[in-house]
């Protein structure tokens, strides 16, 4: 089956040469580098570009794979300007700010938290999750309480200031209207390979902004938000995050790699997925952001405004992605 996988991708690989116009279909506004520069890291939306700053230096600095994905979205956790990852993040309708991420390795380890409140980092408690218990996801009051064992301090529960005056002006109507491309919006998913191949990714986010209390979206669903493999590539996913869980996105994108599928066409296969099993689609907006253990680079989205930045040891830069809808 393995031989067959090979030849099916070699011929696709042979028929791209020789048909005309092909590479504007299959492959992001920027192709993927030619020849791959290891380490390779991509992050979504504009906060994906300090986020891959702060990876790279981790990994300068000796930091595995692993950390670098761990480190450079806690970056953005940390940004207080951001209104949709971290406790700065805008609120759920009751005014509480409730945080998901996940973390997963090319080998299958993963760990994930869900509705959890009043920790800074919710993806080092994710790590931690995957590391130092059996289990794979912890939720909201479990999941601090074991923050609260591991001797992570529990920060303040208050609106950030300008989270607060968002959510004040939001309960003049309270009305749960969701906008696309809005801030920049929504999780950041990053993935990574290092110099040695390995592959490891990363996911976090404060969801949508009034959500109802208890809502938990794609980011800490291995498989829909995340996916890695270290035979195969990795993925993640941005947008609106009951889209992405009703296909399953991240996983599908792996697949669909597995099977012969380019990083390019296994996201663009995704986003008609997506599109055929919602509704409204119009106020609908999700991207896919993946790469394959090759290091070529895919990344669609159902509407424009989806961009993502590509980093490796001597480049950091921002592509614009594709879209379904012009």
């Amino acid at each position: 089956m393995s031989e067959r996988r090979k030849f099916i991708k070699q011929s696709l690989m042979g028929s791209a040469l020789i048909i005309p116009g092909i590479q504007s279909l299959a492959s992001p506004v920027k192709p993927a580098l030619s020849k791959v520069e290891k380490p390779l890291l991509l992050s979504t939306w504009n906060h994906g570009l300090p986020a891959n700053a702060a990876a790279i230096e981790k990994l300068k600095a000796g930091g595995s794979i692993t950390d670098a994905v761990e480190y450079g979205v806690r970056d953005t956790e940390n940004d207080l300007s951001n209104l949709s990852v971290g406790l700065q993040g805008l609120p759920d309708r009751e005014g509480i700010t409730t945080l998901d991420a996940s973390i997963m390795n090319g080998d299958g380890s993963c760990g994930s938290v869900a509705f959890v409140r009043q920790v800074k980092h919710p993806i080092s408690l994710a790590r931690m999750v995957m590391e130092q218990t059996p289990h794979v996801m912890l939720a909201g009051e479990g999941a601090r309480q074991f923050a609260m064992a591991e001797g992570i301090p529990m920060e303040k529960e208050e609106l950030s200031p300008k989270a607060k005056e968002a959510y004040e002006r939001w309960k003049v109507k309270s009305q749960y209207k969701p906008v696309i491309n809005i801030e920049n919006h929504d999780t950041i998913g990053m993935i990574g390979m290092g110099a040695d191949g390995k592959l490891s990714g990363s996911c976090t986010t404060s969801g949508l902004a009034y959500k109802m209390h208890g809502r938990v979206g794609d980011s800490p669903i291995i498989g829909a938000g995340l996916y890695v493999d270290d035979e195969v590539g990795a993925a993640t996913a941005t947008g609106l995050g009951e889209a992405i869980i009703r296909v399953c996105g991240s996983f599908l994108i792996v697949e669909l790699m597995r099977q012969g599928r380019s990083p390019q066409e296994a996201c663009e296969e995704a986003v008609r997925r997506l599109i055929s099993k919602n509704k409204n689609i119009k106020d609908i907006q999700a991207g896919f952001l993946a790469m394959n253990k090759e290091g070529e680079v895919g990344a669609y989205a159902v509407h424009p405004g989806f961009n993502f930045a590509q980093g490796t040891l001597s480049k950091n830069e921002m592509i614009d992605s594709n879209s379904h809808f012009k």
